[in-house]
Order: C-alpha cells, then structure tokens, then sequence
C-alpha cells in the first residue's frame, strides 16, 4: 500500500512574533503536520526553540506536532518534548550514542518515532531499527538554518531507502526536510519520499493554503 502524501510546514521560517496566527493558518490551510526544528548551538550552529514552545504550539493546533531534535544527547531530552506535546520525534543517528534505545524510549513514552540522517550519512546504519521505527527523516540541506537549497546527490538515497523498505514489507514514512518547494516536491516524491517539509518554501508564500494544495497536487502527480 503506497503511503500517503503528507505536507509538514516547518514552522523554522515562521513569523515567531505571530506564531498562534501562523499555526493556525497553517492548519487551516491544509498542513498534515507541523513540523518543529529544535536546534541546540552545538549539534549544529543555531539555537532555536525548547519544550515550551512545543508546548504553546500545541495549545494553537490540533495537527499533530513533527518534533525534529537536532541536537547533542537528545536521549536526555525525550520526556520534555513529548510530555510538551510532541507526536512524533526524530532524532539524529549521528548524535545519538545508543539509537536503539533512544527510539524505543520514544515509543515508550507515547509518540512515534523517527530518525534522522544528515546528507553525508549512509542508511546502512538504520538497518538494525527500521523495524521499529515509523519514520525516516532524510535531510535534503546541511542541518541548521532555513532558506538552504535542495542537495541534489540525496535523491539516490530516498531511492535506495524506499526500496528497502518496501523490499522488507514495512510501514515506514519517508520524509524529507531541506530546500523543498512547489517547484522541486514531484521529483522527492518520485524518488520515494512521502512526508513533505518545507519551510521558507510554503511561509513565504502569499498564500499558504493555495501553497500546500499546489504541493500536494504535484506530489501526488508524482506517484
């Protein structure tokens, strides 16, 4: 069964003095999740938002919140995001020490879990969980700041992943997060993905409903 098309605005490039507004616009205009980029200073070079945040997010919306921890020992920090709200948690293989044990912990505290690979990173490495995990989280630009463009050598890799897991018969998101636009969605899709991120690309915007139902329309052309 092909999985659905998702749309997940990242609310990184959001007008953070109006983020109630944003939230709710966003949610009603059609956003399947709302994605939340926790950035630590140090994982990568920004510092974002912390469980607080989340916590107001999800007080403005009922779409489930993408929570996408970048950054260092996030196994220390899993209880915070999910009690603030978090539905689904992702978190980087290559900052997490003990992954097979961060991702059940996640799944034992109620949410679904997710892992990240940064565009450098390989997926043999995710090998030993993706029976367990519901999502994968292709980064598509270096982590760390909005605005990047689209890398185009990942798009082997969403191939290759999406093969695996439909080779082992798995219900497992494909989702890609960096650089992502009306004008690039179909060829992210074609190569497998199904959970679309896009930050700059749909808040900057006129219209960001008329954005994500563009988006869709191609991404679903694209199957």
């Amino acid at each position: 069964m092909t999985p659905a098309i998702q749309i997940a605005p990242s609310i990184l490039s959001a007008d953070f003095g109006r983020l109630a507004e944003e939230l709710v616009s966003i949610s009603e205009g059609g956003a399947d999740l709302i994605h939340v980029d926790v950035m630590d200073g140090h994982f990568v070079p920004n510092l974002t938002i912390g469980p607080m945040i989340v916590e107001a997010a999800k007080r403005a919306t009922k779409v489930p919140l993408d929570v996408h921890l970048m950054i260092s020992n996030a196994e220390a920090f899993l209880r915070d995001y999910v009690e603030a709200g978090a539905d689904m948690v992702s978190v980087h293989a290559e900052a997490v020490t003990h992954l097979h044990r961060a991702v059940q912990e996640i799944k034992s505290l109620g949410a679904k879990a997710s892992v990240a690979i940064n565009p450098a990173t390989g997926i043999d490495g995710l090998d030993y969980v993706l029976d367990d995990l519901d999502m994968v989280l292709v980064m598509t630009v270096n982590p760390g700041f909005g605005g990047q463009s689209f890398i185009e050598s990942c798009l082997p890799k969403i191939e290759s992943l999406r093969e695996r897991i439909d080779k082992r018969g798995l219900k497992v998101d494909i989702e890609v997060d960096g650089g992502i636009k009306v004008d690039n969605v179909q060829r992210v899709v074609a190569a497998g993905a199904n959970v679309i991120v896009s930050g700059s690309g749909i808040f900057k915007t006129p219209n960001y409903a008329d954005t994500i139902k563009n988006m869709r329309e191609r991404a679903e052309a694209a199957r």
